[in-house]
């Protein structure tokens, strides 16, 4: 047989290693003649927009797949509609797939694109169509249901916490009072935002972390900053791009209807200037986030590797409609398993973080998190570099 893969949603900095993974797994197996990359996600076997990757592996490209951030093979925010509104967009998808002799079909991507994976499932059953369909999960928001952490998590929280560190160095240089207020991504909910917590370890910033989990408190955020200013010159707020200070305007939205967020760190600091009057400042980490491959957890990138293999072998096993699954066994030491899961059951949905971990006040995240984030952004990989920069590899 020969099988496609393809990458969807907002790219992370591993979300090529779950591409390795698929690519080596097949490659090995001697059921499996020619993997093909679909471009730009569900959209690539729409229009037949297909390259061949059976043969790209050598050990340099590994290291650079493994390197390399965004998504090599494009990606898309196309929600594929329900059967019985538009059969034909489904017609394409088969007469493409078949017609490369394609009988199973690997989306990497996050509860969107597992919407997509549970479609096209239900799809090829009900009408008795030999083509498996398998999801494997990405995402630095870490919100995908069942799954334990999802690849690319581990890396955003380890790039988005030695920034803070760094940050909080720089906060420091000049004796005055200030706040500095760090904006992270996180829509509906605040894992990555909450991560900046492994710090507490070391120092007391961030010295309050906002998350879109709980109500933010105007008042109650201004009298802690004057508290903390009593004790610290500078006072370091981790706050997720998700918490409500007012009502926002929405100016756009993606294809699955998420509104497109941002600048609640400059309205926070506004509000700071006028209540608290001391020198503020807003650091918008943005897409940074999630392409800073050059600091990638090895942890996350083995089992980005990992994953996206497995999910061939479970396809190979007879699986298909399930998206692939992190389990837990312990923190100490670290390890997880790998199972599988219907992608009917992650489809649109969002593991919020839980609540329990959450300081009563709202205002800062529990030491009792530290445990489940640290092994995540454990690890350190190797990186090939031309001219002292790093190398990226570009699929054609």
């Amino acid at each position: 047989m020969n099988i496609v893969v393809a990458q969807s949603g907002g790219p992370t900095s591993v979300i090529n290693s779950s591409l390795l993974g698929v690519i080596k797994a097949a490659v090995a197996s001697d059921k499996i003649e020619h993997v093909y990359g679909s471009k730009n996600g569900i959209e690539g076997i729409i229009y037949n927009n297909l390259i061949d990757l059976s043969n790209i592996l050598t050990d340099e490209n590994e290291m650079l797949l493994k390197q390399t951030p965004s998504a090599a093979l494009g990606s898309c925010r196309y929600k594929l509609p329900d059967f019985s509104a538009d059969s034909e967009v489904y017609s394409r998808i088969t007469k493409n797939l078949e017609d490369n002799g394609i009988k199973a079909f690997f989306y990497i991507g996050g509860n969107d694109s597992m919407d997509t994976v549970a479609k096209l499932s239900k799809y090829m059953a009900d009408n008795n169509i030999d083509i498996k369909v398998m999801g494997v999960p990405k995402t630095v928001d870490n919100d995908l249901l069942i799954t334990d952490h999802t690849p690319g998590f581990g890396s955003a929280a380890k790039f988005v916490t030695t920034a803070l560190s760094e940050i909080v160095c720089d906060s420091e240089v000049y004796d005055l009072d200030s706040v500095t207020i760090v904006e992270i991504m996180g829509r509906h909910a605040g894992w990555l935002t909450a991560s900046t917590c492994i710090l507490h370890n070391t120092t007391a910033a961030p010295h309050l972390i906002y998350l879109p989990e709980t109500k933010f408190d105007v008042e109650k955020c201004v009298s802690d900053i004057k508290e903390i200013l009593k004790k610290h010159r500078s006072v370091i707020i981790a706050l997720s791009e998700g918490v409500e200070i007012s009502k926002q305007a929405v100016s756009s939205s993606d294809g699955f209807g998420h509104v497109q967020l941002g600048g609640v760190g400059r309205e926070l600091e506004a509000l700071i200037k006028d209540k608290v009057g001391c020198k503020v400042r807003t650091v918008e980490l943005n897409v940074l986030q999630r392409c800073s491959a050059h600091i990638n957890s090895k942890t996350d990138v083995e089992e980005a590797v990992a994953i996206g293999s497995a999910a061939v072998e479970a396809m190979l096993s007879g699986e298909t409609g399930k998206m692939m699954c992190f389990k837990r066994v312990s923190n100490l030491p670290y390890k997880v398993e790998i199972v599988t899961a219907d992608a009917s059951l992650v489809a649109n949905g969002e593991k919020a973080f839980p609540l329990e971990w959450i300081t009563a006040d709202h205002n800062n995240v529990k030491d009792d998190a530290i445990s489940y984030f640290l092994p995540l952004i454990d690890g350190e990989c190797e990186i090939i570099t031309d001219n002292g920069l790093p190398k990226h590899i570009t699929l054609k």
